[in-house]
């Protein structure tokens, strides 16, 4: 898989979305022909359980250009049997003919049922150790779990450990405390709705610590609320991100494309003109 690294032409790059789920088996093709009509040219696809691995790794092998992989079980996946979900992550991590670009989605999420907080916590935790011990940044789920979430993050104190913060939904002061632990916030439809508080987060904290999501199909931005979300849609949120901070597209294309691919290539952009 080669990543492209040129940000010509307005490169943009959409580090959560969920292409293999059923809400795309109509027309996947067409979609993805709009995400490169879009100029979105890396997508980071990450994992929910079991059940849509065959269905990621597949989509990542038609589109090797386009998609990249993470590997992770959804806290709201986490049931009774987690420990066995999480020795098949374990497995497809350690598969060397595979390669995943980070441990995810991972995280809490006490919005649908707290049935399973402790073992939501135990998940996570054991999903950071694998990140640490494979070297991969983390796409963190923080449902209804913002304290929570930072509580673990702060007490674990991991070097070495980075990622980001999926759907940011914390505020100023809370994003302030992620950014002290050098995790990125993943800012996606939700900046665009008007009642929405993201706002003064992306105007308060600085561009070179977002990252653009779509976290499709869901949360699509405005003016396509309502409908099925796509990344092809990343420029409505990137301008809405240029408005917020009164620079460019350019700018919010070139920052956090380079974000992105610094948290999960390890590469040091090079900007061409």
């Amino acid at each position: 898989m080669t990543l492209r690294f040129t940000l010509s032409n307005l490169v943009f790059t959409d580090t959560h979305a969920h292409l293999y789920l059923e809400e795309f088996d109509a027309d996947r093709d067409q979609m993805m022909q709009r995400v490169e009509q879009a100029g979105v040219n890396n997508l980071f696809l990450p994992n929910i359980d079991s059940s849509s691995v065959e269905q990621l790794l597949s989509i990542c092998s038609t589109w090797p250009h386009l998609c990249y992989p993470m590997m992770g079980l959804h806290p709201t996946s986490v049931r009774n049997n987690y420990a066995e979900e999480l020795k098949l992550v374990r497995q497809y991590l350690s598969d060397k003919s595979l390669r995943f670009y980070g441990v995810g989605e991972i995280g809490i999420d006490l919005y649908w049922d707290k049935t399973f907080e402790k073992e939501q916590t135990s998940a996570f935790n054991l999903q950071l150790d694998l990140a640490l011990e494979y070297r991969l940044p983390v796409a963190i789920h923080t449902r209804n779990s913002m304290k929570e979430t930072l509580e673990i993050m702060e007490a674990r104190n991991d070097r070495g450990l980075k990622g980001v913060f999926h759907c940011y939904s914390g505020d100023v002061a809370q994003a302030e405390r992620v950014l002290m632990m050098g995790f990125y916030l993943g800012i996606g439809g939700v900046v665009t709705y008007k009642k929405s508080v993201l706002a003064d987060v992306v105007a308060a904290i600085p561009l070179e610590s977002l990252l653009l999501e779509t976290d499709a199909p869901f949360l699509p931005p405005v003016p396509k609320r309502g409908q099925r979300n796509e990344p092809a849609y990343i420029p409505l949120i990137a301008k809405k991100i240029a408005e917020i901070k009164g620079v460019s597209l350019e700018e919010v294309a070139e920052v956090t494309t380079k974000n992105a691919l610094n948290l999960f290539t390890n590469y040091e952009l090079r900007v061409t003109s």
